[in-house]
């Protein structure tokens, strides 16, 4: 009789770059030990980034709807429980909902995230200054726990994911590079100030074909500005769903983003990713998976010496809200350029 695939619980249900940074470390993991079974609670939001994994399934939590609050959380544990029974939980997010939800699992052999918050407040606060682990680092030492270590040198990526009708339409027939430039981030602080993007976008575009990525309504706004006053550039915000723009993003040639989720969907199928870097800074452990140090565009710190001023950009002083002025647009042009 064939052993039973030993089943983990995988719980990460938010942010988006949060979320998309499991990616390469499942697929190592699920690479190097074939013999596991995983199940991913996350958001139904983003359930896309695993539609390709073997032996990967998704259970989603309304934690807005149904799975809300405690008796939501205690109706989400009695579902997982008649899912499997579960070898092992790894709790990759280490938040309140997730201690709780963990209380009512049958499952009791756990390990849960080490954010590492201790380090992460001595960077903030100008104590240390040298690279902390990445977050992939810290994912993986909680299936190392479990009895699983992951080596991450030899990543697999994702495969090019296939493109619908309806994005094959939106796109054209172009045979030029395919350049994606995600110019927005949760955080001001986060952003390359965006009339300077718009002279970046505008240059690029001479030569290569642009998409543009970026969600609500005013984002939607300022990219279809810029795409109406460029040759050779589309924005796809508000124009495919979330599934078509990740397909999309597994097809470019290179991505340009701020220090967001963009970058790091990008980074799941092996495109090259070129950051940009404003309050925040990579030494936190937030860098796309596999890119070298040095596609990583960094604000002056000369001129700004309390960066990283927070660990998610939402901190900073009001003189330092657009510190990645600081950055010329003909260093990301020069950059891009080199590396696509």
């Amino acid at each position: 009789m064939p052993d039973i695939p030993k089943h983990i619980l995988v719980i990460r249900l938010s942010a988006m770059g949060d979320v998309a940074m499991t990616v390469p470390v499942i697929s190592a993991l699920i690479n190097q030990y074939p013999h596991l079974k995983i199940t991913v609670l996350t958001r139904a939001f983003f359930k896309p980034f695993f539609n390709d994994i073997k032996q990967v399934s998704v259970v989603i939590a309304d934690v807005k709807g149904e799975h809300k609050g405690v008796f939501g959380i205690y109706k989400l544990a009695r579902q997982l429980n008649n899912v499997s029974k579960f070898y092992a939980v790894a709790d990759l997010h280490n938040v309140l909902r997730s201690q709780l939800l963990k209380t009512f699992l049958r499952c009791r052999r756990t390990i849960t995230l080490n954010k590492g918050r201790k380090e992460k407040k001595a960077l903030i606060k100008g104590e240390l200054f040298k690279p902390l682990k990445t977050t992939h680092q810290r994912y993986a030492e909680v299936f190392e726990k479990l009895g699983f270590p992951i080596d991450l040198s030899q990543p697999r990526f994702l495969d090019k994911r296939t493109l619908s009708k309806k994005v094959l339409s939106l796109l054209g027939n172009n045979k030029q590079k395919f350049l994606g430039i995600a110019p927005f981030a949760a955080h001001a602080g986060k952003m390359y100030p965006i009339d300077l993007m718009q002279q970046v976008i505008h240059e690029l575009s001479k030569k290569h074909r642009i998409v543009l990525f970026g969600g609500g309504d005013n984002e939607i706004r300022h990219l279809n500005n810029i795409e109406k006053a460029n040759k050779n550039v589309l924005s796809v915000a508000g124009k495919v769903s979330f599934e078509e723009e990740v397909a999309i993003i597994s097809n470019l040639d290179l991505m340009l983003s701020m220090d967001s989720g963009n970058g790091h969907i990008a980074a799941m199928f092996g495109v090259k990713v070129i950051t940009i870097w404003g309050v925040t800074h990579p030494y936190a452990g937030f860098a796309p998976f596999g890119q070298p140090e040095d596609y990583a565009l960094l604000s002056d710190r000369k001129q700004y010496p309390k960066i990283p001023t927070s660990v998610f950009g939402n901190k900073y002083p009001e003189n330092y809200k657009e510190v990645s002025r600081s950055i010329l647009p003909e260093t990301i042009i020069e950059k891009v350029i080199a590396v696509i």
